[in-house]
């Protein structure tokens, strides 16, 4: 292990995060020590960093269990409304340090570890991040859980444990290559297999209507195994759960069907069931339409819905009426929220469930369903809506597709008796699209089956109403919602801005980690001399920090006085990180073109993954790394201009590069980004916007003021008049020569010598294909740009905005977006009750 702090960096530190009695240092070092007793094994006396990991998470776990049984039996008594977030993607992170700082153990452990002569820091580094999600539809889910335990919600988080999660990605020879991420290679400290829990699954078999009833039969059955992993909330004893389902092939799988012999074979095909929890699809805002997909979401849907009825129907602790069979009661005790349309066969699953199995009447059911569940929307792009060909249903889930077809038919009945001969309303509102091949809409499903529908930032719910769900809109506008996202203050300041909570919780107390509308006190701190050297200081600090690790992992050397310039989220045109080349290759031209002059240095950090089999983005990425090959081995430029990819972007490296960032870029073509939340992760460390207004950008400006944004380029509405009008690139390549040279540079092979036409299909795109006209704010970006740089010079003005926007960003916490979920979606109130820690009594 490296040398430890000294102890002025540690108590800088270690302060923030409240004054270690003693006793709890003794008993962290007293724990870790047995538990590293029993993780090393009889042959091996010398342990490794990897042991030391085991060692501190199972002691930081001890912490946790009691106070998690001691919230699961608080719901038992109680017997509050249930909120279920179902979810295909959780990106949870490291849980290490995130769990410490909720249990208020970080400095019992930091002072405990420091004893023992090891290095706490070192130690958090060799985790694995759980990967469970491609990007922001799946770190919020996170924050969410985070949010919901902090708040006192009796809530749970349901998915897939996926044995493989996001790729790891790899640069080799500029090119983006994909590696499996074996996460769970050396165990996973946080969570516990719960086998008594284990459901069976039902795939295939055929449908037979009986005077008795429907019967589904002839079933493949896979066992779903669910997983729990503790959730803690922050300093309030609660801990609830997230239950990701592992697959299971049963002991007779296809050992049934062979008889004769081919037993080997048999077993080996036990494969094929356990496949479907084996890795997350790889897309973000792209809908693949594979079978296993497709079995995955039925996968998550039935355990879950098996799981939520039976917690159900064991009804409250010293009840009479040992089960609940009414199901009357059910919306008043159970909300599902479906995180977009993955788990969208909820809605015919638990239509399934009340009318085949309980014998509930049609229409109580669907009155049922639809108060049960709600549906948040994420994207507005039509290549990321998912559309499933009715001939693999028919195949995969036949008695869903009777039900989806009965669920429209009475749908398209209301509608034909609302518009009389409105022929095409009817085909713009069925959830069966018509066609060579019959679909699914599955968003069409959601909208109907859900009481309430929601997008996740002011300017997306707008669209939501006005386009992509237009005629829904108009049946049922009061189904309709906004939410706008939020990201977790503990994960996203205290954690990985340990020195900017510092300097705030010395000025105003630590109420804003609970409460971020607080930070609207360091309003009255705008020109404080103090507060405005102290926030320069802790971001110069983060920077020093981040930059050494960009010389040790990328060797070049770091102008840490430079602008840090970052642009970090998955690869997509519509996010366009070809806008940011362009002005990186124009700043490079102006500076080969005038040595002389004055330049702001930078250092531009371009980082995301690209879905594997999403050609262009992987061509984005093989320009940044050939721009910043050509930029950075270039004499004349020096230091002023540095262009770094930054490999497998990924929640751990979030942590470290936006509390060192300056500049936020927030760029997609107005109107396509649904959201995003990386933008606020920015704003609460320090670092300023340049953004077009575009999702919560435009809700940011509105709390900061737009004058302490750097906003840019087409709204929403000129969007769509050069839609109208016809969007031509050559017009902008023409008129703009800087624009102009940059296009004919990656173009000619400037930026590949040894593949002159390696970029070719790039440049085609853009002049001829570009959906999300990246030509048409390149001139507005490049002066906005410029404003960027009059700023940085004067670095007393900029730490004035900086502030501005740290204190403006309190909206942005998920903890006020799930309160305002609870409230207007499932009708509960969050609390602020403290159950009780587990080594005092309940009373």
């Amino acid at each position: 292990m490296a040398k430890p702090l000294t102890d002025s960096e540690r108590q800088k530190q270690i302060s923030v995060r409240g004054i270690a009695g003693l006793g709890d240092v003794a008993e962290v070092r007293k724990s870790f020590n047995r538990h590293l007793h029993f993780t090393l094994v009889k042959d091996r006396n010398v342990a490794t960093p990897r042991d030391y990991f085991f060692a501190l998470a199972h002691t930081v776990r001890d912490h946790l269990v009691g106070r998690w049984i001691r919230t699961q039996q608080h719901y038992y008594e109680r017997d509050p409304k249930r909120i279920y977030y179902l979810s295909l993607e959780f990106y949870m992170g490291r849980t290490l340090q995130n769990t410490m700082v909720n249990l208020g153990l970080q400095t019992a452990c930091d002072e405990a570890t420091y004893q023992l002569g090891l290095d706490l820091e070192e130690l958090e580094e060799i985790e694995e991040d759980a990967g469970l999600g491609n990007g922001g539809l799946g770190r919020l889910a996170a924050c969410f859980l985070d949010s919901m335990a902090t708040l006192g919600l009796a809530a749970y988080g349901y998915g897939i444990r996926y044995e493989f999660g996001i790729f790891n990605q790899k640069i080799v020879n500029g090119w983006q290559v994909e590696e499996a991420d074996d996460w769970l290679r050396y165990g996973n400290p946080w969570e516990k297999a719960r086998p008594e829990y284990m459901l069976p699954v039902h795939f295939y078999g055929r449908v037979e209507h009986t005077p008795d009833g429907v019967l589904w039969l002839d079933t493949q059955v896979v066992l779903a195994m669910p997983y729990d992993t503790p959730v803690p909330g922050y300093k309030n004893n609660t801990v609830n759960t997230m239950r990701l389902w592992s697959a299971k092939a049963p002991n007779d799988f296809k050992l049934k069907d062979f008889n004769v012999g081919d037993y080997i074979e048999a077993v080996l095909d036990r494969n094929l069931a356990e496949n479907i929890s084996r890795v997350l699809y790889p897309n973000d805002n792209f809908f693949e339409g594979k079978e296993l997909r497709l079995k995955q979401e039925y996968f998550v849907v039935a355990a879950t819905l098996q799981d939520i009825i039976r917690r159900f129907k064991s009804s409250r602790f010293g009840c009479r009426d040992p089960v609940r069979t009414c199901f009357e009661t059910f919306p008043d005790k159970v909300a599902i929220q479906l995180n977009d349309t993955h788990p969208a066969l909820s809605i015919p699953e638990l239509m399934r469930i009340l009318v085949d199995v309980e014998k509930v009447d049609w229409d109580k059911a669907w009155e049922i369903t639809k108060k049960t569940c709600a549906y948040t929307n994420h994207t507005v792009l039509p290549e990321a809506l998912e559309r499933w060909p009715v001939s693999m249903f028919e195949k995969l889930l036949p008695r869903h597709l009777e039900i989806i077809y009965a669920i429209n038919q009475r749908h398209l009945d209301r509608v034909a008796a609302l518009f009389p001969g409105d022929v095409d309303r009817l085909r713009r509102m069925s959830v069966i699209e018509e066609g060579d091949c019959k679909r699914i809409n599955m968003a069409h499903l959601c909208v109907i089956g859900s009481h309430a529908v929601n997008g996740v930032a002011r300017i997306h719910s707008e669209i939501v109403k006005q386009s992509v769900f237009k005629d829904f809109y108009e049946l049922e506008p009061e189904k309709f919602q906004n939410k706008t996202n939020g990201i977790t203050p503990r994960r996203w300041l205290l954690l990985c801005n340990p020195g900017l909570a510092e300097i705030i919780v010395e000025r105003i107390g630590e109420g804003f980690l609970t409460d971020l509308s607080q930070l609207k006190k360091l309003l009255s701190l705008v020109d404080d001399e103090a507060f405005i050297r102290d926030v320069a200081k802790v971001k110069q600090e983060n920077k020093l920090k981040f930059s050494a690790q960009l010389e040790k992992e990328y060797k070049v050397k770091i102008n840490p006085a430079s602008m840090f310039d970052v642009h970090v989220k998955r690869i997509h045109e519509y996010k366009r990180q070809l806008l940011n080349c362009l002005h990186i290759i124009t700043l490079y031209n102006r500076i080969k073109k005038d040595p002389a002059k004055a330049f702001v240095p930078r250092t531009v950090m371009i980082g995301g993954k690209a879905a594997p089999g999403y050609h262009m983005a992987k061509m984005i990425i093989k320009l940044v790394t050939s721009i910043g090959d050509v930029v950075n081995h270039d004499p004349v430029v020096g230091d002023r201009l540095r262009v770094i990819f930054l490999e497998n972007y990924r929640v751990s490296l979030a942590e470290k590069v936006i509390p060192a960032a300056d500049l936020s870029q927030q760029i997609s073509t107005a109107g396509t980004e649904a959201s995003g939340t990386g933008n606020m992760k920015f704003m609460l460390n320090g670092a300023l916007t340049i953004g077009t207004m575009d999702g919560a950008n435009v809700e940011m400006a509105e709390e900061a003021g737009e004058e302490n944004l750097f906003i840019f380029g087409m709204r929403v509405e000129d969007v769509e008049a050069l839609d109208q009008k016809g969007y031509n690139a050559r017009e902008f390549y023409e008129r703009l020569p800087e624009l102009r040279q940059a296009v004919d540079q990656i173009s000619s092979g400037f930026f590949s010598p040894k593949d002159p036409d390696c970029f070719k299909d790039v440049v085609n795109m853009l002049m001829y294909h570009d959906r999300f006209k990246v030509f048409a704010d390149y001139e507005a970006y490049i002066q906005c740009q410029a404003q960027v740089d009059h700023l940085y010079l004067n670095s007393k003005e900029w730490t004035k905005k900086v502030i501005r926007n740290i204190a403006c960003s309190g909206k942005f916490s998920s903890d006020r977006t799930i309160t305002e979920y609870a409230r207007e979606i499932w009708g509960v109130e969050p609390s602020d009750l403290q159950i009780p820690p587990p080594n005092l009594p309940k009373d």
